[in-house]
């Protein structure tokens, strides 16, 4: 009981504020735009619209973000990805100009703003209105509806017409039902509030594929870019590493075919560093192998290869694997392997870390992990620390990287990857 009346005072406050910001900060980013948009046939709003358009996309994403704070609501994001290198100038701002005004996203926010400051407004201020109104009864129940009613001939509380005490004491009544009802209907007042706005905020169908085209175009390139890289690495290390030192004992076994009759001291000294290369060969030959595809992901499955790669770090490594009976395809457990190495040399190189935990766990279709070290912190997404490659990587499969890291630590990088286990 105590929750439902905290849950129900709370909602009565974010509602408040929800009203008043759709209606304040609403009606002038609306009019802003409106205004910019009809200065463009003269010149000005080439220049005013991309401005107030931007403000109108901060606003609806911090709504978003509300959404996703109180409610666990998940309102996606249509716009149109921008140009990463605009001309400067009055050029460029006229291409950012249209760009804004071409993609339909824009217009749906400004469909949002005139929702949000209208019904949406409505809605969110119901629920504290049911609180105030109630505390409204018990004020006239206390005895200031006698001055009210000599002053003016009567007083109304909703349908009550209070013109003695009696009804007063009614109204106070009547003001505790408004309350009670408040504290149980707020909650649904306000995710109503956000039911509009997801309603208009969202992507139509066509925009989701729209963006999912953009998304499997860009994907796509950093695989096959990802892939070329990869090629070009293993040609690096085959031509510098195992193919020299083939060549070289190729080399000396032609010198020991020379020397076996002549020097057989020689020869024989010549034979055994002959050994030595051979076995240094097959060992960088098992570590590009190792590269491509550990053996112990294979054999073992992922669980077992993070934790045979977490006794290879030179530091504490905690692993705790909940993974079901069944494995991901081999691409997926690839990519996730190879997510967990990169996160561990960051933490190991960059982030002066003495602790690490590695959290794997499969649900809701998704492959889940997590890296955790408590180092110094700070650590961003393209900030050259290889969080961006890994972030590539994972868009292949449509996997998301989060990174958590304020200033003096910790730092928690977590990655989803969704999937089907087999």
């Amino acid at each position: 009981m105590v929750k439902k009346i905290r849950a129900g005072l709370l909602a009565g406050g974010r509602g408040f504020g929800l009203a008043t910001s759709g209606m304040a900060v609403g009606i002038l980013l609306f009019t802003l735009a409106v205004v910019s948009i009809g200065l463009i046939p003269i010149g000005i709003g080439v220049l005013t619209t991309p401005a107030a358009l931007d403000a109108v996309r901060v606003y609806a994403n911090r709504r978003r973000s509300l959404a996703h704070e109180w409610l666990g609501m998940e309102i996606a994001v249509p716009y149109r990805a921008l140009p990463r290198q605009q001309r400067a100038g009055l050029l460029g701002t006229a291409e950012r100009c249209g760009l804004l005004l071409k993609d339909p996203a824009t217009w749906r926010d400004l469909e949002w703003l005139l929702a949000d400051m209208t019904a949406g407004a409505v809605v969110a201020f119901l629920a504290p209105c049911l609180l105030l109104y109630s505390v409204w009864g018990t004020v006239l129940a206390a005895g200031v509806w006698k001055p009210i009613d000599n002053a003016g001939g009567g007083l109304w509380f909703t349908f009550v017409h209070i013109t003695s005490q009696s009804t007063a004491n009614l109204a106070a009544v009547l003001g505790f039902v408004y309350a009670v009802l408040g504290l149980f209907v707020n909650p649904q007042l306000v995710r109503a509030n956000f039911a509009i706005a997801k309603s208009l905020l969202s992507p139509t169908r066509e925009q989701a594929l729209a963006l999912r085209v953009e998304r499997l175009t860009e994907t796509r390139h950093d695989a096959v870019d990802s892939s070329a890289a990869e090629l070009r690495r293993i040609e690096r290390d085959l031509h510098d590493g195992a193919q020299a030192r083939l060549v070289a004992m190729g080399m000396s076994l032609g010198t020991i075919e020379a020397l076996i009759e002549k020097d057989p001291e020689q020869a024989k000294a010549l034979l055994a560093k002959t050994r030595e290369s051979s076995a240094e060969a097959l060992t960088e030959l098992r570590d590009l192998v190792r590269g491509i595809h550990p053996p112990v992901l294979a054999e073992r499955g992922l669980g077992d290869a993070v934790r045979a790669l977490a006794l290879r770090m030179p530091l504490a490594v905690e692993v705790d694997v909940e993974l079901p009976a069944g494995r991901a395809e081999a691409p997926v457990e690839s990519a996730a392997y190879f997510a967990v190495s990169e996160l561990l040399t960051n933490a190991v190189k960059h982030a002066e870390a003495d602790r690490i935990w590695i959290d794997l766990s499969y649900g809701g279709g998704a492959l889940r992990l997590s890296v955790t070290d408590n180092g110094r912190g700070g650590a961003r997404v393209g900030a050259g620390s290889g969080l961006s490659g890994v972030e590539r990587r994972l868009g292949t499969f449509d996997g998301v990287l989060a990174v958590s890291s304020p200033v003096g630590g910790p730092t928690m990088v977590t990655v989803e990857i969704p999937c089907a286990l087999s």
